[in-house]
């Protein structure tokens, strides 16, 4: 049985030209070069990195926002191009990451909801006006905010008004571009629990994109790292969080803040600055910051193999690299486990409401 989506060397090149008049190429951008990774049913596959490593740019092509310039991206089995990006757009649906940009401001809400149901000629007005209440329902409003306009919102309700809009057609898979980066930490809860709650109900798919490592521990079954364009480590979450193999992942690890002064200085943090993708380092792209680095790093490039089930790794010297050394159980700061502790503490709140 194949995967619900399929990304093969997936690949996004941008030209960057001179000159006004006799415009010539002087250079390429790689923003995504040559991704792949799959997706099973009912599963979530999160991608991190720093900003500009090509997380949102990989988002966007597997919805053909934006035309790759090569590589395949299959869905249910069946390549995604022409007459198929139709059936795409219905059963593959997006929430944002902006809250206050992904909603046309002169649109009530039972219009910006029921929209995707009339583009795919979904059910009738009443049915549709049904359905709106119902989903408003579903993400924790009421039936009357229907009627308002989104400037009438909190952030926090305007991303549950997204989530409502993306459920509308029933979709397999959601796309979160970063959905809970713009909100205050304690909605940041409220709005993962909900994702995690949809997920259980109707046997969603999610990619996940993201930057926070604590959000990601909470939602992930599987965790993607990126690096200037191209996946570097990908494996179960458990094993990101307790056994990372790549330098670069270790990073992202010691990046977390960690209250005690006693351990900041357990691990040093990244050094230097993320290259140009339009100039990417021959060879391994981060063995200008790696602290590992050898020769052959800045001469050949790693393939991403697998050294453990499910755990692949684009490093030559993973399986010799010293132990990894983490801030705090698990790979998580205090920091990072308090705001755990209050994702959990949401979702008993709503347990102890509902029952």
């Amino acid at each position: 049985m194949s995967a619900l989506l399929e990304v093969e060397n997936l690949t996004k090149h941008y030209p960057v030209k001179k000159g006004i008049v006799l415009a010539r190429q002087v250079g390429t951008v790689r923003a995504v070069d040559g991704v792949s990774f799959r997706i099973e049913r009912g599963e979530t596959l999160a991608i991190v990195g720093e900003s500009g490593c090509g997380k949102s740019t990989t988002a966007r092509l597997v919805l053909r926002l934006i035309e790759p310039t090569g590589g395949t991206v299959r869905f249910d089995g069946l390549e995604v191009s022409g007459a198929a990006l139709r059936t795409l757009r219905r059963r593959v649906q997006v929430v944002f990451q902006d809250p206050y940009a992904s909603l046309n401001p002169r649109l009530r809400v039972a219009d910006t909801i029921a929209e995707p149901m009339e583009v795919h000629g979904i059910g009738t007005a009443e049915s549709r006006a049904a359905r709106v209440k119902e989903l408003l329902g579903l993400v924790g409003l009421a039936p009357f905010h229907a009627q308002r306009y989104p400037h009438e919102f909190s952030g926090g309700q305007r991303q549950r008004i997204g989530i409502a809009r993306a459920l509308a057609v029933q979709p397999e898979l959601i796309i979160c571009d970063e959905p809970v980066s713009a909100l205050d930490v304690s909605i940041q809860a409220q709005v993962v629990n909900l994702l995690k709650d949809l997920q259980r109900r109707f046997g969603l798919s999610y990619l996940f994109i993201a930057h926070d490592l604590a959000v990601v521990h909470h939602m992930a079954d599987r965790v993607a790292v990126m690096y200037l364009g191209q996946i570097v480590e990908t494996a179960p979450k458990r094993a990101i969080f307790d056994a990372p193999m790549h330098p670069y992942t270790r990073a992202l690890l010691s990046a977390i803040p960690h209250p005690d002064p006693r351990r900041r200085g357990m691990v040093k943090p990244i050094g230097g600055d993320v290259p140009s993708p339009m100039n990417p380092p021959s060879g391994c792209r981060f063995h200008t910051r790696c602290p590992f680095a050898q020769d052959r790093c800045k001469a050949e490039m790693p393939e991403l193999r697998d050294l453990a089930p499910g755990h692949r790794v684009a490093c030559h010297f993973a399986e010799t690299l010293p132990a990894h050394i983490s801030v705090a159980e698990n790979g998580m700061s205090p920091v990072a486990s308090q705001r755990l502790a209050l994702y959990a503490a949401a979702k008993a709140r709503k347990a102890l409401q509902a029952g």
